[in-house]
């Protein structure tokens, strides 16, 4: 009988062509790289078997590595690109690390850098989350609160329309049912070949979520997730550090 750990793969994709925040990627957030906040927590992983980074970008490599993490290649820039896929240079990454090793992986999991806020909690959990029911995948999401879908809107003809569900104006933000999620970008756990043979990150019948509280789910894609981000950083620093 095999009793042998899983094997687990993390990933940080980081290129370094953004162009909502220029090199954010790299860009100071409460004194540290956006993407060290990742690096940090990942390397607390119980679960985890090997962690890299994958950029096509030698200072954010220089970076990455400053803070721990393994950069052991240069991502192809056709993988570098506005139009390429995670998917495929998450296949980069993978095939490269079982060819380093000569040993494939059971799982991988991806850890999006633009989201600073998820703890190595949030990490084992989904893996435990992934492992414990048989998923394809286990990704993060949040709760949405005032952006409700009863209340997103769309404009037709220079009127206000309701986008899909119809809203009443009686209808009270405490009554908004079902609950609505949206994926935060923070954590795609999945089954090696549900990305290797499948070539997803999620989406199939078999993808379970992660939860996390709504003040996790900030995604750093402007100036102003940079704000909001460094403010909910400090309070949870100053709770850490009293």
């Amino acid at each position: 009988m095999n009793t042998r750990p899983p094997r687990i793969l993390g990933l940080t994709l980081a290129r370094g062509g953004s162009k909502s925040v220029p090199r954010k990627n790299i860009q100071p957030l409460l004194g540290l790289p956006l993407i060290a906040w990742t690096i940090r927590e990942a390397l607390q992983s119980r679960h985890i078997t090997r962690y890299l980074v994958s950029t096509d970008d030698a200072e954010i490599r220089e970076v990455a590595m400053r803070h721990g993490a393994e950069v052991p290649f240069l991502r192809p820039a056709e993988l570098a690109t506005d139009a390429a896929s995670s998917v495929a240079a998450m296949r980069h990454a993978v095939a490269w690390a079982e060819a380093d090793e000569g040993a494939r992986y059971d799982y991988v999991i991806e850890l999006m850098c633009t989201n600073p806020m998820k703890r190595v909690a949030d990490i084992d959990g989904a893996l435990e989350k992934l492992m414990a029911t048989g998923a394809d995948s286990v990704i993060a999401v949040h709760r949405l609160e005032d952006h409700h879908p009863i209340r997103i809107k769309k404009i037709v003809d220079d009127r206000i329309v309701d986008f899909s569900l119809p809203e009443t104006p009686e209808t009270r933000r405490q009554d908004l049912k079902p609950d609505a999620y949206i994926r935060s970008g923070a954590i795609y756990a999945l089954r090696r070949d549900h990305l290797m043979v499948d070539g997803r990150r999620y989406g199939s019948v078999e993808s379970r979520p992660w939860i996390l509280a709504p003040e996790k789910g900030v995604n750093v894609d402007s100036p102003v997730d940079f704000k909001v981000a460094e403010f909910l950083l400090a309070e949870r620093e100053a709770r850490s550090n009293p």
